[in-house]
């Protein structure tokens, strides 16, 4: 678009669709523009659905639940300053600018604390450490509890929130709510996942530690396939067979079909139920562990150590390969299922402020076939303007920026399609289109007859 559009409150570009507003929008204005728009990009080959914060945000505010707080507590611990520089630069590296998060902490802490760990091991190895050791020696327990403490308090927050959330859905003492919150829940994610069995499955990718679409999908009945293998204690595997699920239709045999209502769920950030821990095996594993959604906070699976154990990105690494594992295997099943021909992708929630995502985005769209659907209820501080100017491709993105475009109770009820699989709307639709068409065959033949040129009365 080659422009600032921050200064724009609304903006619709839905293909021919194109249109910049300062008021709130009317929906009847530009439903029949946009609903067909995205059920047409909605029947590619290859749909993956990326989610940020913004949907768990949506419905914490509709259902009354705390937000989760990004923002990381003050440390009184020598080297404060330093891990705020450092968190500064990550954050500019990352998109974000000059407003670290908690994950640009958890980054810079955590290389502290791998260099006081190499001072304190040369103090204690040599027996005639320095001064600079020592003093290492001594600052590494406080800011390995400093670690701990931020973690735990951001675990509680995120548990806090599907508390809320989980209440407002069970619908104590407000059951018009909690009605209201499934059909928002289930009016998001259903157009999306019930695409036509022969057709490959919807493979939602998310940037969120919460458990929100696993809930969604449990709500709805979704069978959720990822690279967790296992009943009693689901371990993460490195291979990614296609296993998929069918069923065989009655009366018939050696014609088995696909079933429907599965979807693929990869969390790019890891999620606060994974653990690494020593499994039955003997060795380190990457757990998924029995936490509730919206557990208390004295739930005995909760990690006592959440900077060792706790698995959220950046990851408690300590050496090459736990440095990159998991989460070079989930951010390379991004890549490859959204970098091929005919895929769309649609953002909803997502401020584009992590480039490790952008980039795979970037990397798809100078594929000519690709599409990206970007849904946000604003503009992220400028960053998915930046982003739409940067790849400028204007044939292959929708933008639907804005409070109104964004709000997700105005996107399920006006603008997302119905299921792909909703046979009877088409069948309805081509009945009507049937009995119409020898009224309007009629009507066009008494156009085509000549003036005057029938028996005079």
């Amino acid at each position: 678009m080659g422009e600032d559009l921050t200064k724009v409150k609304h903006v619709v570009c839905a293909g021919p669709h194109y249109q910049r507003l300062e008021d709130e929008p009317n929906p009847d204005d530009h439903r029949e523009h946009i609903e067909p728009w995205l059920s047409a990009l909605l029947q590619a080959e290859h749909v993956n659905l990326l989610v940020g914060s913004g949907l768990t945000t949506a419905i914490a505010r509709a259902a009354g639940a705390p937000l989760v707080d990004m923002k990381p507590p003050d440390f009184n611990y020598e080297y404060a300053e330093a891990v705020q520089q450092a968190a500064l630069v990550s954050a500019e590296k990352l998109g974000r600018g000059r407003r670290p998060n908690i994950e640009d902490y958890v980054r810079a802490i955590r290389e502290l604390i791998g260099g006081l760990r190499i001072l304190a091991h040369s103090a204690r190895s040599t027996g005639n450490g320095d001064r600079l050791a020592e003093s290492a020696a001594k600052l590494l327990p406080d800011w390995e509890r400093a670690l701990d403490g931020m973690l735990a308090s951001f675990l509680g927050k995120v548990l806090a929130t599907e508390r809320g959330i989980r209440e407002s859905f069970i619908g104590q003492g407000r059951p018009e709510r909690a009605e209201h919150l499934r059909r928002l829940l289930g009016g998001f994610l259903l157009p999306f996942a019930s695409r036509a069995a022969a057709r490959e499955r919807l493979h939602i990718f998310t940037t969120n530690y919460d458990r929100l679409i696993e809930f969604g999908c449990d709500l709805l009945g979704l069978r959720v396939l990822d690279r967790f293998v296992g009943n009693l204690l689901p371990v993460f595997r490195s291979f990614r067979l296609g296993v998929d699920l069918h069923y065989n239709p009655p009366g018939i045999r050696g014609e088995p079909r696909y079933l429907e209502g599965v979807v693929r769920l990869t969390k790019l950030h890891g999620s606060v139920d994974w653990r690494q821990q020593v499994g039955p095996s003997g060795r380190l594993e990457i757990h998924r562990c029995g936490v509730p959604f919206g557990a208390p906070d004295d739930h005995p699976e909760l990690p006592q150590r959440p900077g060792e154990q706790l698995l959220i990105y950046p990851n408690p690494a300590k050496d090459v390969e736990t440095l990159e594992y998991p989460y070079a295997e989930l951010f390379r099943d991004f890549a490859a299922a959204c970098c091929r021909p005919n895929t769309v992708v649609v953002t909803y929630g997502y401020g584009f402020g992590d480039d490790h995502v952008n980039r795979v985005l970037r990397d798809m769209l100078t594929i000519p076939s690709t599409h990206l659907v970007l849904i946000s209820f604003d503009w992220a501080d400028g960053r998915v303007s930046n982003f739409l100017n940067q790849v400028a491709r204007e044939g292959q993105t929708t933008v639907l920026v804005g409070p109104h475009f964004g709000h997700l109770e105005t996107l399920v009820t006006h603008y997302l399609p119905k299921p792909a699989i909703d046979r009877t709307t088409w069948r309805m639709v081509e009945l009507l289109n049937r009995r119409m068409r020898p009224q309007v065959d009629a009507a066009d033949r008494t156009k085509e007859s000549p003036k005057g040129g029938g028996e005079e009365e």
